[in-house]
């Protein structure tokens, strides 16, 4: 039986793999293990719910709230809003536990649920695993020790959240937006009123598209998967720079004047190099994972930044953060993560903040990406193999090491399961975009045969 919780928690289709049924009872297992840890201790426990958009999120939320609340929780129901806003508010309200129910950049069908422990943190492997244990122990019929009377817990609606977090990124920018025009993606998704309004706060002239969430139009053709509507927009309004969410916006990826697109690493040279001016950039390390374009490591290395790969997952690259007291971390995808101001990553803070540094700089967003050049990027998903056996196919191996005998210290080769969907993902980078195409092609291949 595979584990339940990947690296971006519990995620599947929503009402086949992710059931009301299974929504209550994890929530139900985090409350009892949360107690069991001491984090209840002496006080009357409260969460934070909050969700994105989608259908299914409507009657899963229902089920994690009457979970929480027959579990003795008392429950602040936030409504629609970013992953990074219920951990921010988790932190802030003091609560004990936070939940977030969304699939991220997940098609509409699947939908998600990720826990946060106090101050607004990931929760640690150990608890997800004894939460997971606790969970499958009381599905398979062991009744739950449940309060009656008071005991049980209360429910509120929580609707002050939206102005305090939009204050809050508000407040931790370096400098005002005055003057500039952002086309804004919002993916259908959480941020899509949270993010025009922060920008629009911070002085931005903003232009929105896919700021129009229904339930079942989320990523659809749009968002940081999907930037060719937000490329034309931003040359057909004449913006300096377009801004595009994911579903529940923990990332962001851009687009600069003349629509070209600015990823996760060009967004990380950015907000290093000003971090390094402005004496933020503790340790004067910035912290990315194995993903990371080659280019971007040679920028830093060129521009006297130190840099740390973790394993791919933003929970990665916060742990590393936080044992080495790091104040900047991210992905490629566009998990942006500035410690300093968000305990994860967070796409319109990381949006507003590429923005300030045009601001402050009167330098284009080119301009300012170009400190790095991407070396030829390929990567292919390869579905329907059986990726727990990607580490010990020997088949697979082989045909790895032979593709990094025939690309030498002109490229590299990465190969690695899917921490959210049933794929493995080949990676391959080389001075000539052919060869990494090839190489690429030939080892995608040798993974479905070997693992298919």
């Amino acid at each position: 039986m595979g584990r339940l919780f990947g690296t971006d928690g519990v995620r599947g289709v929503a009402n086949a793999d992710l059931t009301a049924e299974m929504a209550l009872g994890l929530s139900v297992a985090a409350a009892h293990v949360l107690a069991e840890a001491g984090t209840f201790a002496g006080h009357r426990p409260v969460a934070v719910v909050g969700r994105d958009p989608r259908a299914s999120g409507e009657f899963l939320e229902a089920a994690v709230v009457a979970g929480l609340a027959s579990a003795g929780v008392d429950v602040l129901r936030v409504g629609v809003l970013p992953t990074p806003a219920v951990a921010y508010l988790t932190g802030v309200l003091g609560a004990d536990l936070g939940v977030m129910l969304s699939a991220s950049h997940n098609p509409m069908p699947d939908n998600g649920i990720k826990f946060f422990a106090r101050g607004g943190h990931k929760l640690a492997d150990e608890l997800e695993d004894r939460i997971e244990h606790v969970y499958r122990e009381h599905a398979s019929g062991e009744p739950w020790d449940r309060p009656t009377g008071s005991g049980v817990g209360r429910v509120k609606e929580y609707d002050e959240g939206f102005d305090k977090y939009v204050a809050h990124l508000v407040a931790v920018l370096p400098n005002r937006l005055d003057g500039l025009k952002v086309v804004i993606d919002g993916a259908h998704g959480a941020a899509a009123r949270v993010s025009p309004e922060a920008f629009a706060r911070a002085g931005a002239e903003v232009v929105t598209i896919a700021t129009e969430p229904d339930g079942l139009n989320i990523n659809d053709g749009c968002g940081s998967t999907h930037l060719e509507g937000l490329r034309a927009a931003v040359v057909e309004h004449g913006a300096d720079l377009g801004v595009a969410h994911d579903g529940d916006a923990d990332r962001c990826l851009a687009v600069d004047a003349d629509g070209n697109e600015v990823d996760g690493d060009q967004i990380l040279s950015v907000l290093a190099l000003g971090m390094k001016e402005a004496g933020t950039l503790r340790g004067n390390t910035v912290v990315a994972t194995v993903m990371s374009n080659l280019g971007f490591k040679l920028a830093m290395e060129r521009e006297g930044v130190e840099l740390l790969q973790t394993a791919v997952g933003d929970r990665y690259v916060l742990e590393e953060m936080k044992r080495g007291g790091y104040s900047l971390g991210g992905e490629q995808s566009g998990h942006v993560i500035v410690l300093d101001h968000a305990t994860t990553g967070d796409g319109t803070l990381t949006g507003l903040l590429l923005a300030a540094r045009v601001a402050a700089t009167g330098r284009s967003l080119a301009e300012l990406a170009a400190v790095m050049e991407r070396l030829p990027q390929v990567l292919i998903n390869v579905r329907d193999v059986d990726k727990s056996r990607v580490a010990s196919s020997a088949r697979v191996a082989a045909a790895v090491a032979e593709a990094e005998r025939e690309l030498g210290e002109t490229g590299r080769v990465l190969l690695r399961p899917s921490g959210t969907e049933p794929l493995v993902r080949v990676m391959v980078e080389a001075a000539d975009l052919e060869q990494a195409r090839t190489v690429a092609g030939r080892l995608a291949d040798e993974v479905k045969s070997a693992l298919g």
